[in-house]
């Protein structure tokens, strides 16, 4: 049987992305599936690569393109691959031209033209000057939308906006959340070291462990699973905010994949009442698999939208609200995320939160504890939610970090996660200050 071609499936899987709005997860999991280990690793890095710098790639593909638009999605795709692998890549030249044409050939389109560019563009490896403008500049350089840049430029200035676009091009670490039901983490770590893989323990989170293996991915820790959740560490430190106890009853709004509800039931030594909703029949599977993998007793799954949710009981100690958002914190893990918004998303997005928190928010019991976080970069998203949420529910109130006089019944968090906390409460991480992804979370809780 002829072996795959990971380029040509990594074009296929480019078309996909464009054409049919597949997520790159889901691109690679579907032409990736028949590769060995070594194959798909340079698929994903074809694909991912791309998806990081393409704005740069179609930067210098235009020094030697008339009119690139005329080409079709396909040859342009296959030429973006082809000048990854020519700037970014130990890809021979030789191999680059001749690959990348075959792979053309097999398309069935336009093999002189690709032969003749990449022929071209291995030779001289030049780029048209870049633009004066900042924006503009830094755009083509790091492969983000101008209106995000200009946000970020707005608020944290160029240098800090320059790293943050940067950051989110780098191939961020494959993190793990230790099961501290079934083991500790520093018998993972042993495990870890048994099997050649270099780690560290995570900065802030007591349960994580970052893999230092370059280009590490889940096949590579395949036998952990179970031991193991793969969850970054912004995302671990969401649950510890919540501050869940035993004998809690305990909402996880919108659970699914249930990274953090199976975290709630290790903070909880699987002795809460765990309510886990899920609008998503696809989803709530995906999170039922992942519950009975950790071996959990304590969380009863429910199909159900919140904003129409009945429970059976008179409401809950804690409720968890990760809200559905933009994933603008999340781009270094989902490079694509850059491209499916505009500036008027977020404010659709924030509505939608608003009415979520508005819901979850009647099932908080009177001194208990509302914690919404999103990972999301963008103040329309976070601050500016909790902020109208509040505005219009006058019996909430942000909980202090520090225990201070604003709340009467303080849950102060660890020490050393103060510094991630903002002087108006509201705790935010970032991938270039912090190596975590971009979360956002505020704690609430009601008047009796």
């Amino acid at each position: 049987m002829k072996k795959a071609n990971p380029r040509l499936l990594a074009l296929r899987a480019l078309n996909d992305l464009w054409q049919r709005g597949l997520k790159p997860k889901d691109a690679l999991d579907r032409h990736g599936r028949s590769l060995d280990a070594r194959d798909r690793a340079f698929l994903m890095e074809l694909l991912y690569g791309v998806l990081r710098n393409r704005y740069y790639l179609d930067w210098c593909l235009s020094a030697y393109l008339e009119d690139p638009s005329g080409l079709g999605e396909s040859t342009l795709n296959n030429l973006r691959l082809g000048a990854y692998q020519a700037f970014f890549t130990r890809v021979p030249a030789r191999a680059v031209v001749y690959e990348t044409t075959e792979v053309e050939k097999a398309a069935g389109r336009k093999e002189r033209l690709v032969n003749a560019v990449l022929r071209r563009l291995v030779r001289e490896k030049s780029c048209p000057p870049l633009p004066e403008d900042t924006v503009k500049r830094l755009s083509i350089l790091t492969t983000h939308p101008e209106w995000l840049l200009r946000r970020w430029i707005d608020r944290f200035g160029p240098e800090e906006a320059e790293a943050l676009a940067r950051a989110n091009n780098e191939v961020p670490p494959l993190t793990l959340r230790v099961n501290t039901l079934r083991t500790e983490r520093e018998g993972v770590a042993r495990r870890l070291s048994e099997m050649g893989i270099g780690y560290r323990y995570t900065e802030f989170s007591p349960v994580g462990i970052k893999i230092e293996k370059a280009g590490a991915t889940l096949p590579d820790i395949e036998g952990l699973l179970g031991e193991v959740f793969v969850q970054d560490e912004g995302a671990q430190l969401i649950t510890y905010l919540l501050r869940p106890e035993p004998g809690q009853r305990i909402l996880d709004a919108c659970a699914a994949p249930g990274g953090k509800t199976t975290h709630i039931a290790e903070l909880t030594s699987d002795r809460a009442e765990i309510l886990a909703l899920e609008s998503s029949p696809e989803r709530l599977r995906t999170l039922k698999d992942n519950i009975a993998r950790w071996g959990i007793g304590s969380v009863e799954t429910v199909l159900a939208d919140l904003r129409t949710f009945t429970p059976s009981v008179r409401g809950f100690h804690r409720v968890l609200l990760d809200a559905p958002c933009s994933s603008l914190g999340v781009i270094r893990r989902n490079p694509d995320v850059r491209y499916r918004h505009t500036p008027g998303a977020l404010r659709r997005f924030q509505d939608r939160q608003i009415e979520l928190l508005t819901a979850a928010g009647r099932h908080l019991l009177p001194g208990g504890m509302l914690l919404y976080s999103v990972c999301s970069t963008e103040p329309e998203e976070g601050e500016e939610v909790i902020r109208r949420f509040l505005h219009k529910e006058d019996d909430f109130f942000i909980i202090d970090t520090d225990g201070g006089d604003r709340s009467s019944c303080p849950f102060p968090v660890e020490s050393k996660l103060q510094a991630l906390f903002g002087g108006d409460g509201f705790f935010r991480t970032y991938p270039h200050r912090n190596d975590m992804d971009g979360f956002f979370a505020a704690r609430l809780s009601r008047r009796g």
